[in-house]
């Protein structure tokens, strides 16, 4: 009997052509789906036909497309009430952003990336690639770096395996021995910048959000771009920033915010 070498058969299938066409961000019709899929014909219909059965995707008739339905959102708004950080910190990240006029984002490791939970624009926001929902790299963004730097060295060693140290920009830091100095840095100092690091110009001002225990489940970031600040600048918020921090550190707690995994 063939045995599927990931252990997670019909299901992990499934899942596989599910994340394809979250993907894409736009409906796909079959044959654009069968040019990238791993998956042969025969087994790939048959895996469409099965998530929309279960309604985790829906398909437009007349335009022969798939996209993800409903269920999903339902599901996905279950996740972010339940796992993520983002309603416990929602009026405390408002308030913030409040106060210092600049985007607000809260971010959470999920298997070696930044997973983006939550994003609070000023009354003029720049554009930028994060959103809530976007996942980004760790080791050349500020809210990345901030929650690396406090991990322990197990965790730390796991999520550096998994960085690709591409170079986005001509500032972006390319090697592990280059992060690890860095983070040495951020620890001592508490906070992490970004410096053009991911996108030109954009530029931010992040901390670690900790448990009581010192773990890290969460990151924050104040971000801007060089013709609005420099890092000198954005230090001002530093204050700010390590407060709210706190505050949702302690909230998490109360609640008892599960331990994120890494």
């Amino acid at each position: 009997m063939a045995v599927d070498i990931r252990g997670d058969g019909t299901v992990g299938k499934a899942l596989d052509v599910l994340n394809e066409v979250a993907e894409l961000g736009t409906p796909v019709r079959f044959s654009s789906l069968l040019k990238t899929s791993k998956y042969p014909k025969a087994t790939l219909y048959r895996l469409l036909q099965t998530l929309l059965n279960q309604n985790m995707l829906s398909y437009n008739e007349e335009e022969q497309t798939y996209k993800l339905g409903l269920k999903l959102v339902r599901m996905a708004h279950a996740a972010w009430l339940q796992s993520s950080l983002a309603p416990i910190a929602l009026p405390f990240i408002d308030e913030l952003s409040e106060k210092v006029g600049e985007t607000v984002h809260l971010a959470q490791l999920d298997n070696g990336q930044v997973l983006y939970v939550d994003k609070r624009n000023p009354s003029s926001p720049i554009e930028m690639y994060s959103q809530a929902g976007k996942v980004g790299p760790a080791y050349c963004t500020g809210v990345g770096k901030a929650m690396m730097a406090f991990l322990d060295e197990d965790a730390l060693s796991r999520v550096i395996s998994k960085q690709a140290f591409f170079k986005y920009t001509d500032f972006t830091i390319t090697s592990e021995k280059a992060l690890r100095k860095e983070l040495t840095i951020i620890k001592k100092q508490g906070i992490a910048f970004d410096k053009q690091e991911h996108e030109v110009k954009i530029i931010c001002i992040s901390s670690p959000i900790l448990s009581s225990k010192g773990r890290v489940i969460g990151g924050l970031s104040i971000t801007s771009s060089i013709d609005i600040h420099s890092l000198e600048s954005l230090q001002e918020f530093k204050p700010q920033l390590l407060k709210t921090s706190e505050l949702i550190g302690k909230e998490a707690g109360a609640w008892n915010f599960p331990e994120q995994n890494n």
